[in-house]
């Protein structure tokens, strides 16, 4: 013991970093030897407290160790660059490495290889404490050697569209207009390429945009992609009728298959024929108006356009029926003739060659004041057809008609309209609007051999009678498919005749019959029949549709009476049938056009119903037949007229809060004059 408190009160330690070498004392006899571990262990601790003591550096909780909240542990770096820290800086507390390895003072060595020892690694991985709140511009950082630093790869722009295949380019832009093809067509020279692209300038509808393009810009997109170009509507373009633009276009289009050229009246025949005689596979041509076109023009087509099928001459006033016979001996497919006011077509040779040829399904001679009965006869019939002596019919092949407007020929008569019945079995539309010398006889052979009739215009035949309808037309085997009938200013006809009408032809979508004698009771009647023709929804929430349109105006039989009928059958909620606890709503509905002083009612009242808004309908129509009864009311004399009178303006005043809206005191009303009502 005295010998052990002699080395205590001795000479000063030694320095930090220094080994004693003076011998250990002699150990008791009962002690066990102390090995070289035990000198190991301390000349650990020693380089431990030898180490350059780190600066306090603290940092948030919220980037420290997951395990304490005090303090984080961070390496120190591996540079070792900057002047040792002197031994009187150093701790002299002894720490223990919390990674298990023994800390080092000395300088980093490596191999003769260049490679880092590992027994030596503990001196650069020692733990240096970060306490927390310690702000980051103050933390010691060194940077990363330039090998081991990432390289920054600059990757050269992606080019979608210079990789994608050119036909999905183009398909990519079928999906724009005209318009935006030239507008996207500034974008770039690829898009200028692909924008002008013949495979998209196939199909050219000017007559969509020619107003929003120059002149210039229209026909060079023409000239562009005019060998592309098999539909091409210049339809009131304007813009192409200088005969240099004309030129230009005429020489760039040769694979035209349509080309309506309706409204260009600049074109000189020249230019005109050039352009025939270049498109041979012309198949539908529609020269409507132009006053370039002539017999000359109707011969180059015959001659040039063999495959042609639609033609289309109407108020061109430079041809005349010889000119048509000449097309359509020259072109065996032609099936859609149009040649409205075209004269000269009491020729019987024309109407022979339009028999003989028996291949037109659509026939427009409207305005056709030349026509008479002898060549239409000859045009169903030929040229002294054998008769049949039992039932008195000519024997020759049924015609292939399918539309005929002979509207405003006004020479015909019942002995050459009558021939077209039991000849026209696949007749489906028939005009014979203005044709005022018609009757009852000339209508009644062909309403009972036209089985597929879906239209039909008979305006302004005043001859005709309530029997012709409900006799012939009620009981003719088109009333089921009748869709279009058109009766406005037949004054003779009332409700004798359309009754019967309303109650079989249940395919209806639309009646004309403005100007006639009818009443309330068809308005009923129709309504009636289109209630059972629909079937109710059992959803409230799907909207009807508007499936009859019916034009009632300047007829003195209708009354608001009818028309409230028709709108209360436009709205009306009904329990459904074998649906028992249920109610069913209308999915079809009339559309009405009536007198002028009940048109904003029925409107409005046809607006909120196809919006499926059925309660607000069924308000306005109570309202405004009170608003009706009580203007009635009011123009009655004797006692309690001003009363009436009262009553009636304030009928009024609910009719016009309901009408502008129906939003009761939230919506704005309109002003008005209650006392200036007198007459609806």
């Amino acid at each position: 013991m005295a010998e052990v408190r002699e080395m205590g009160s001795g000479s000063s330690s030694p320095a930090p970093g220094s080994v004693s070498t003076s011998p250990s004392p002699p150990l008791a006899p009962d002690m066990p030897a102390k090995n070289k571990g035990r000198h190991r262990l301390l000349r650990g601790i020693q380089r431990i407290s030898s180490t350059p003591s780190l600066p306090g550096l603290r940092r948030s909780s919220s980037v420290g160790s997951p395990y304490s909240t005090r303090s984080t542990l961070s390496c120190v770096s591996l540079a070792a660059t900057g002047p040792s820290t002197p031994g009187s800086a150093r701790s002299s507390t002894p720490q223990t490495s919390p990674l298990g390895y023994p800390s080092s003072s000395s300088t980093t060595t490596y191999t003769s290889t260049g490679e880092f020892p590992f027994d030596s690694i503990a001196s650069h991985l020692a733990i240096r404490r970060v306490e927390a709140g310690t702000p980051a511009s103050s933390y010691a950082t060194v940077p990363l050697p330039a090998d081991l630093k990432a390289k920054q790869v600059q990757r050269p722009p992606f080019r979608f569209w210079d990789v994608i295949p050119h036909e999905i380019q183009i398909h990519i832009f079928t999906f724009l207009r005209p318009k935006e093809l030239v507008q996207a067509s500034r974008v770039s020279k690829a898009f200028y390429k692909s924008c002008f692209d013949g495979q998209l300038w196939t199909s050219l509808d000017a007559s969509e945009f020619y107003k929003e393009i120059p002149a210039e810009s229209l026909s060079r997109i023409i000239v562009a992609a005019g060998p592309f170009i098999k539909d091409l509507n210049l339809r009131g373009c304007v813009q192409v009728e200088h005969y240099k633009r004309t030129e230009a276009i005429v020489k760039a289009c040769r694979n035209l298959m349509n080309a309506t050229l309706e409204g260009c009246q600049n074109f000189h025949k020249n230019t005109l024929h050039t352009l025939l005689r270049s498109n041979e596979k012309l198949v539908s041509l529609n020269l409507t108006g132009l006053t370039a076109v002539s017999n000359t023009s109707c011969s180059i087509i015959a001659e040039s356009c063999p495959q042609l099928e639609v033609f289309n001459i109407s108020w061109c006033g430079g041809v005349d029926a010889r000119g048509v016979k000449s097309v359509i001996v020259g072109c065996p497919r032609l099936n859609d003739l149009r040649v409205g006011e075209v004269g000269g077509f009491d020729d019987i040779e024309t109407a022979q060659v339009i028999f003989n040829t028996n291949n037109l399904e659509r026939l427009v001679l409207s305005g056709c004041a030349e026509l008479n009965d002898e060549a239409l006869k000859t045009m169903v019939h030929g040229v002294d057809p054998e008769i049949d002596i039992l039932t008195d019919l000519p024997v020759v092949p049924p015609r292939n008609l399918r539309h005929l407007d002979l509207s405003r020929c006004i020479r015909l008569t019942d002995v050459g309209v009558k021939a077209l019945g039991h000849q026209l079995p696949n007749l489906e539309g028939l005009q014979l609007s203005s044709c005022k010398l018609l009757t009852d006889t000339a209508l009644e052979p062909i309403l009972a051999s036209t089985p597929r009739l879906t239209h039909l215009e008979l305006e302004d035949l005043e001859n005709l009678t309530n029997t012709l309808l409900s006799e012939h037309l009620a009981k003719a085997p088109c009333a089921g498919t009748l869709e279009h009938l058109s009766l406005s200013y037949c004054e003779n006809l009332g409700d004798t005749g359309m009754l019967p009408v309303m109650q079989k032809c249940v395919s209806l979508r639309r009646a004309d019959l403005d100007n006639t004698r009818i009443s309330d009771l068809v308005l009923a009647e129709a309504a009636s029949m289109v209630n059972k023709r629909s079937k109710r929804s059992l959803k409230a929430s799907k909207c009807p549709e508007s499936t009859l349109q019916m034009d009632v105006y300047d007829c003195q039989n209708v009354t608001w009476t009818g028309i409230r009928e028709v709108l209360f059958r436009n709205t009306q909620v009904k329990p459904a049938v074998g649906h028992p606890g249920r109610v069913s709503y209308p999915t079809e509905v009339i559309g009405l056009k009536c007198f002028y002083g009940f048109q904003m009612t029925v409107d409005e009242h046809q607006k909120r119903v196809l919006r499926n808004d059925l309660a607000s309908a069924g308000r306005l129509e109570r309202k405004w037949a009170d608003y009706m009864q009580a203007s009635e009311e009011a123009g009655m004399a004797g006692a309690g007229y001003r009363r009436r009178r009262r009553r009636a303006r304030e009928a009024q005043a609910l009719h016009l809060d309901e009408e502008d809206g129906g939003m009761g005191g939230n919506g704005r009303r309109r002003a008005r004059t209650l006392g200036s009502c007198a007459v609806m």
